[in-house]
């Protein structure tokens, strides 16, 4: 597969464009478009509610983003119909693409396309302090919430405990919800996945003593030594309030999809509108500064929607054979 980028491209992403759109260039569009995001207090729900105010602004269309599940019940909200769009991990992704996933099993969702990466989801957990907690391996016979049932987090979190062995009480929770339960001591750790900084990791590592952590250099060896679609990663330092430095742990990309039933020129104009202002993605939340052209190539096996391939073509990206309809 090869990806090339124009180099002068970069100097579009400083200029922020309002399209001009012919009237029958948006005929077909739909009134509305809901995007799926997944629990308040998440990075999903700000970025996709972010994004689908810009949306609203730039192009004219009524979208907003919906608290969902996440990633593996957004899959299938826009194989189904019910999402015209939805963000997804590529992990959760590619099990829904083949029929493995555990909301529709046996269902291949092949009406899933791609429009443009979003960043990396790191999986991080908290605790506070006084519960002694302070690693993967402190989490046996715990109570841990691994977020809202469908999203990521609660997909992985389970495959890396059994991986490494241990065997925590699971529940699960909405981001701000569970952040509550740690400090009411309803539970004893949050174990989670989003982009950083995680909204409802700041706002308890600012009121409370809290410890924040993701592997060891062991256990993160183990776990991508049995899951290669996985990828080592280094939370940055200072991140959150008392945490100066970086925390190793692991990660998988993002990335917004469509159902195939997008109008090619709305689909066209998302994409371009998400990567010609990536200042303005950036705005909406931190983790937006991987919403760039450079990354395109992090998708490996899901079609591109044939406006976004037109909008990378232009540019000068070739998107591969094997990732067109």
């Amino acid at each position: 597969m090869r990806f090339t980028t124009l180099a002068a491209f970069a100097a579009a992403s400083l200029f922020v464009a309002t399209p001009v759109l012919a009237q029958d260039d948006h005929a077909d569009w739909p009134s509305s478009l809901t995007i799926g995001t997944a629990s308040q207090g998440g990075t999903y729900f700000i970025y996709g509610t972010g994004l689908g105010g810009l949306i609203t602004q730039e192009l004219g269309i009524n979208a907003s983003g919906e608290v969902t599940g996440g990633p593996v019940q957004n899959s299938t909200l826009v194989e189904t119909g019910d999402h015209l769009m939805g963000l997804v991990t590529m992990g959760p992704a590619y099990e829904a693409w083949t029929g493995a996933s555990e909301l529709a099993p046996g269902v291949e969702h092949k009406s899933l396309r791609a429009l443009f990466p979003m960043y990396q989801t790191p999986f991080q957990a908290v605790a506070l302090t006084s519960s002694g907690i302070e690693s993967v391996a402190d989490f046996d016979g715990k109570r841990v919430s691994v977020g809202p049932a469908g999203g990521t987090a609660a997909t992985y979190w389970p495959r890396y405990f059994e991986i490494l062995g241990v065997s925590p009480e699971i529940s699960y929770s909405g981001a701000n919800d569970a952040v509550g339960q740690v400090k009411d001591g309803l539970i004893d750790a949050f174990a989670f996945a989003a982009g950083v900084p995680i909204a409802a990791f700041s706002q308890i590592a600012a009121e409370n003593d809290v410890n924040i952590f993701g592997f060891t250099e062991e256990q993160r060896d183990e776990i991508l030594a049995e899951m290669p679609e996985m990828a080592a990663f280094d939370t940055p330092g200072g991140l959150y309030d008392g945490f100066p430095e970086e925390i190793p742990t692991v990660a998988m990309w993002n990335f917004a999809i469509a159902s195939e039933t997008m109008p090619e020129s709305l689909a066209y104009e998302i994409t371009k509108l998400v990567m010609e202002n990536n200042e303005r993605m950036v705005q909406i939340h931190s983790a937006a500064a991987e919403s760039i052209v450079e990354n395109v190539d992090k998708n490996t096996f899901m079609p591109f929607h044939p406006g976004a391939v037109r909008y990378y073509e232009e540019i000068g990206i070739e998107i591969p054979d094997a990732l067109r309809e």
